[in-house]
């Protein structure tokens, strides 16, 4: 029965040992994939999350204004249209003294 023991300690040994290096390898292509990444992103020339940020708050800012003035617009457009639509009154030019002949 001490052969069956050590036979099974040997393979426990074995197996230990194949996982522990089976981990290794894990470990080193998980490093690799990561180096991999990390270059293959540098190289793409992406902007940094600050300057995003900034150019995206530039943008909504930008648009708001946009939307002031587009309102601004339509109200001085309407202002415009009633203007023109409102019937013109024309002030009585006075009228010119007619010269009788005998003032000349």
């Amino acid at each position: 029965m001490q052969t069956n023991s050590r036979l099974f300690d040997d393979l426990a040994r074995l197996a230990t040992g194949a996982l522990g290096t089976a981990q290794g390898v894990k470990t080193e292509w998980e490093n690799l994939f990561h180096q991999r990444m990390e270059r293959f992103i540098s190289e793409m020339d992406l902007v940094p999350r600050e300057e995003f940020d900034a150019v995206k708050a530039m943008a909504t800012l930008a648009r708001e204004e946009n939307d002031a003035l587009k309102e601004r617009l339509a109200a001085l457009e309407k202002k415009l249209e009633d203007l023109t639509k409102a019937p013109r009154t024309r002030k009585a030019a006075p009228a010119k003294a007619k010269s009788s002949p005998s003032e000349k």
